[in-house]
């Protein structure tokens, strides 16, 4: 990389199924920018030391991803979005200083808005399943745009208390079996939890609600889960996990390289094809593996094929 050419990079443990480089180089094509944007994966032990000497390393700023948000957010200067979810996902140099924050929230917001447009008019309460991570981003965002009530709905009720007393009076803890009751009077769900991903149990929900409520899942593998699907089967309005991460990446891109970038059709086309590659080359993986084990179970079961017996020497006969 020569001096004058900058880069950013996708910091994780591991790196290698991050999207952003696919996202960033696209929009560098787009725009003309003579940029890199990397890939570095870098354990847990080793974090600190690579976000402290990242302009060292020729970087004007990175991503983080899994597990390095929350070190991320308390070895930078975090704006409140960052410390209000807890965790960072984009930092950037402020002169000498790196400042960090979380641009899930404005992801979240950002898809909802091009994808059910109009969807905060008049919207009083909402539903929010899970509390972890995504599910903080989501309850903060939806306090900005003013939502009176927000249900959480969490198994573990602890963690949702927790969001209860962190964001005030405005959040309300429910339990799974208030749902149906919840969603009779709800403008918007929210899925943030991993149910519904490939490989994880789906979620069966009732979806007895308003034809005005519009739902929303976090998860985009597969790119239509089941509650997307249930929903769209009603009418209801929809956004996908997908959208969230493509306009997530919108404001390090800005930060980084002072252009603000546009989440185009053929952008999520392109990340379309990637996930689809990726499953197709999963799906190969997973038969060629059963394929392995059932022909070691035929092996296995087949008679043992004996020689025939030596005759034994007789008495007296070594």
């Amino acid at each position: 990389m020569s001096d004058n050419r900058k880069a950013a990079c996708v910091v994780g443990w591991p790196a290698s199924h991050s999207r952003s480089p696919l996202i960033h180089q696209y929009w560098m094509r787009k725009y003309n920018i003579d940029a890199e944007y990397r890939k570095e994966a870098i354990p847990p032990d080793q974090f600190a030391d690579f976000i402290g000497h990242l302009r060292e390393r020729g970087y004007v700023g990175c991503n983080v991803t899994v597990p390095h948000k929350q070190a991320a957010m308390e070895l930078t200067i975090a704006d409140d979005r960052a410390r209000a979810v807890g965790a960072a996902n984009t930092l950037w140099f402020d002169g000498d200083k790196l400042r960090s924050t979380n641009t899930d929230v404005e992801g979240f917001l950002a898809n909802l808005d091009q994808m059910t447009p109009g969807w905060d008019r008049g919207l009083e309460s909402a539903v929010v399943l899970g509390a972890g991570g995504g599910a903080r981003a989501v309850v903060f965002a939806l306090l900005q745009r003013e939502v009176q009530h927000v249900h959480v709905v969490n198994r573990s009720p602890e963690r949702a208390e927790a969001l209860r007393e962190q964001f005030g009076s405005r959040i309300r803890v429910a339990q799974w079996g208030e749902m149906t009751g919840l969603l009779g009077g709800a403008g918007l769900l929210v899925n943030t939890t991993s149910l519904g991903m490939v490989g994880l149990p789906k979620i069966e929900i009732n979806l007895r609600c308003q034809p005005s409520m519009v739902v929303a899942d976090l998860v985009y593998v597969p790119l239509e889960t089941a509650l997307l699907a249930a929903a769209r089967d009603k009418g209801l309005r929809t956004a996908d996990g997908l959208g969230m991460l493509l306009h997530q990446a919108v404001r390090g891109f800005e930060l980084w390289f002072g252009v603000k970038p546009e989440v185009t059709p053929e952008l999520r086309k392109l990340i379309e094809d990637d996930l689809a590659a990726e499953g197709l080359e999963a799906t190969a993986e997973a038969k060629a593996a059963k394929a392995k084990q059932k022909d070691k179970h035929k092996n296995l079961d087949k008679p043992k094929v004996r020689g025939p017996k030596k005759p034994r020497p007789p008495k007296g006969q070594g």
